[in-house]
């Protein structure tokens, strides 16, 4: 195994949490043989040093207070979370979606919407942000009320 590929690895882990996929897929862009990634990746794995677990936490705590639980789940599938860690988080984030909806909503707009241009342009923001409808509808007040 080359030293610069783990001083590389190394180095990646230091700034930030990686998944397993997201070092694999860095450390190979940079031409090293996929034996030597695969096995500085399983070093690194017996070590602690890559923690799936803890890539979903920092993840979820630096997003929840600005996007919706699909987001998330879109942003974790996309590093290489597995499917069963997802699952294993989104009732907890689902159980305070529209507390968090609400609270970006006020910190957005403020007043309930004026007209019905009005009403679609907030349901976007919040559906751009990762919102399930249903948050939505109750956040905006598009059901009626």
């Amino acid at each position: 195994m080359p030293p610069g590929l783990r001083a590389r690895a190394l180095t990646l882990l230091a700034r930030r949490e990686h998944t397993r996929h997201e070092l694999a897929r860095k450390l190979a862009a940079a031409g090293d043989e996929p034996a030597a990634v695969e096995a500085v990746l399983d070093e690194f794995a017996a070590r602690g040093w890559l923690s799936e677990a803890r890539v979903t936490e920092q993840l979820i705590h630096g997003r929840r207070s600005r996007f919706g639980a699909r987001r998330i789940e879109r942003e974790l599938s996309e590093r290489g979370v597995s499917r069963e860690t997802v699952a294993a988080v989104l009732p907890a984030l689902r159980e305070t979606e529209l507390d968090r909806a609400r609270a970006i909503w006020r910190r957005r707009f403020g007043r309930p919407p004026a007209n019905a241009r009005e009403r679609a342009r907030q349901m976007r923001f919040l559906q751009g942000r990762g919102f399930e409808p249903d948050v939505i509808r109750k956040v905006v007040g598009g059901d009626g009320e």
